[in-house]
């Protein structure tokens, strides 16, 4: 291969503006892979030492004590253990309904740019190819224009040049797909947990107001009403 190849100055004369749009796609998502490694890595916790955490606190009823652990800690999990924790007065299918909102309300961030790296993903090597079919249409075009003659070497040039786009799409789509992969698997798991979170703050709330002997005031109004009833 000629040495024009094996430069950056090379590379990007041959491959044209093709080039440049793919120059512009890795960018993009360079950036956004750094973004999802930044919200993955604040993103852990550990589950388990978070809800022994908090339900030490519910059983003594120091709520207080708990929204303020919750707060501190960071990512969704918290967020949504927090989210139910400020309404723990409430009866369970509303504790339930919070739990399943609090929870909805964090897939949009745990999504973000996933699809913009899967976007990456298969347009880097489309472009590829697009700027291989107009490199050996330029190559053909010129050898047309030599009455159709051209020797070899002027042949495995213009081919050269034609298949750079390609091979530099392929670099930029690879990485790009595994990481994709890899994110989707760390929001998979994150969703798990989550979804785990507010079933057991739901439970652990119900359990400790049971336990404790506190009733709610649905419970309590109820009561009333029989009282007067009977009298």
């Amino acid at each position: 291969m000629p040495t024009e190849f094996l430069d950056p100055s090379g590379l990007l004369e041959n491959g044209g503006p093709i080039l440049w749009l793919q120059a512009v796609l890795a960018f993009f998502g360079a950036l956004f892979v750094v973004e999802r490694l930044f919200f993955f890595h604040r993103a852990r916790i550990n589950v388990g030492d978070l809800l022994v955490g908090l339900s030490n606190h519910v059983r003594r009823k120091a709520y207080a004590e708990a929204m303020h652990e919750a707060a501190r800690a960071p990512g969704p999990v918290a967020r949504v253990a927090h989210s139910v924790l400020l309404r723990h007065s409430m009866e369970r299918p509303d504790l339930r309904d919070i739990a399943q909102e609090a929870g909805q309300l964090e897939v949009p961030r745990v999504e973000k740019n996933l699809r913009a790296i899967l976007a990456v993903a298969m347009l880097a090597p489309l472009t590829g190819m697009l700027g291989t079919v107009l490199g050996l249409a330029e190559t053909f075009q010129r050898m047309s224009e030599r009455g159709g003659f051209a020797g070899p070497a002027e042949v495995i040039s213009g081919v050269q040049s034609a298949l750079v786009t390609t091979a530099v799409g392929l670099t930029i789509a690879i990485p790009a797909y595994l990481f994709y992969l890899y994110f989707l698997g760390r929001a998979k798991r994150l969703f798990h947990r989550i979804e785990r979170t507010g079933i057991e703050m739901v439970n652990m709330i119900c359990d400790a107001r049971a336990d404790t002997g506190i009733v709610s005031m649905r419970d309590e109004l109820e009561a009333r009403r029989r009282e007067e009833r009977k009298k």
